[in-house]
């Protein structure tokens, strides 16, 4: 073999040599697994305003990257370091870069799931919502008490949150405040229906009426099967024009969530909540009522009880009664267990 043909057999093997390794190399950082979630896929949430400087130190917080600079170097590659897109996105076991790169510069996000229920008030709701999204809690609670925007809803200040029927909803992590009442409106008119509609007419009931209701019948037990009986008990004093005096309304008013066994002290607290005082239903819901609780009340057993009073057995249940004799008996009963128990 000449001279001649030995360099060029070395140039050969020498360019093959490289080459395979430029080409291994390219097979890693862009087909090779380097995105690894432990234990199934991962929600990746990248805040609005975040540069791609801000992306790398969330990936290597959450342990995202495996090989942070082959997913620099894609990305940089693939032009999308200037290309940031604010949002949730789903990552799966073992991506490739690629694979990533591609969902992330494409703004292909992944609605996430929003849940809200068992809250008590426009802050606890705030403080929820504020939890799951990236929207401060005081702007939601803004938005909770802005007028005009309830009044667009057909709703008022006091009913704002009756707006938010609870469950679980998909939408987007980046919706803006605007956007979620927007959504939740919708959800809303999806859920008050025409025969739901009908329903509260025939009991003399607005569809926020049916909701502030709801909110007291949760309040008072948490059986779902008992619920339209104890919704049946205040539209049964509601039809007379009778106090509803419902001890969960006072607590409201003092809010107090602490309150085991009401005093007759409590029960001075002048404020619109206190159904001891003023006639009718309080200005708006004292909870936010599940949908078991809102069909209760639709669907309210027709009786002639007038009172209840929780078991002395701590059941849960409760004791009717259609005259305060038979009340009195049943209240005589529970204060004594609560007087052995030394529950004050």
């Amino acid at each position: 073999m000449t001279k001649t043909k030995k360099i060029l057999s070395a140039i050969f093997v020498g360019l093959t040599i490289l080459l395979s390794s430029l080409a291994f190399y390219v097979y890693q950082v862009t087909q090779s697994p380097n995105l690894q979630v432990k234990r199934g896929a991962k929600m990746l949430y990248i805040p609005k305003g975040t540069d791609f400087q801000g992306l790398i130190q969330i990936l290597k917080k959450d342990s995202i990257v495996s090989n942070v600079v082959s997913f620099a170097f894609l990305s940089k590659t693939l032009g999308y370091q200037e290309h940031v897109k604010a949002g949730a996105y789903l990552i799966e076991p073992n991506m490739t870069n690629l694979a990533a790169i591609r969902k992330l510069r494409s703004g292909d996000q992944t609605p996430i799931r929003l849940t809200f229920n068992y809250l008590r008030t426009k802050d606890d709701l705030a403080e929820r919502l504020a939890n799951q999204l990236p929207i401060p809690k005081q702007e939601i609670l803004d938005m909770l008490n802005n007028k005009e925007l309830a009044q667009k809803y057909g709703l008022d200040a006091n009913t704002m949150t009756t707006l938010f029927i609870p469950n679980t909803y998909e939408i987007y992590w980046t919706i803006t405040k605007e956007e979620l009442f927007e959504k939740m409106h919708k959800e809303y008119k999806k859920f008050w229906t025409e025969n739901r509609i009908q329903k509260a007419k025939a009991l003399n009931l607005s569809p926020s009426e049916a909701s502030i209701l709801a909110s007291i019948v949760q309040a008072e037990t948490a059986k779902n099967d008992e619920k339209p009986r104890v919704a049946g008990v205040y539209l049964n004093r509601l039809a007379k024009n009778d106090l509803l005096q419902a001890d969960p309304t006072v607590i409201f008013a003092l809010q107090d969530f602490s309150i085991k066994r009401l005093l007759n002290s409590h029960l001075k607290v002048d404020s619109p909540y206190n159904t001891y005082k003023y006639a009718g239903l309080p200005p708006g819901a004292i909870n936010l009522p599940e949908i078991s609780s809102i069909d209760a009340v639709l669907n309210a057993e027709k009786h002639d009880y007038y009172f209840f009073c929780a078991k002395e057995d701590f059941s849960g249940y409760h004791n009717f009664a259609k005259t305060l004799a038979e009340h009195n008996r049943n209240a005589k009963l529970y204060q004594q267990t609560l007087n052995e128990k030394g529950i004050k």
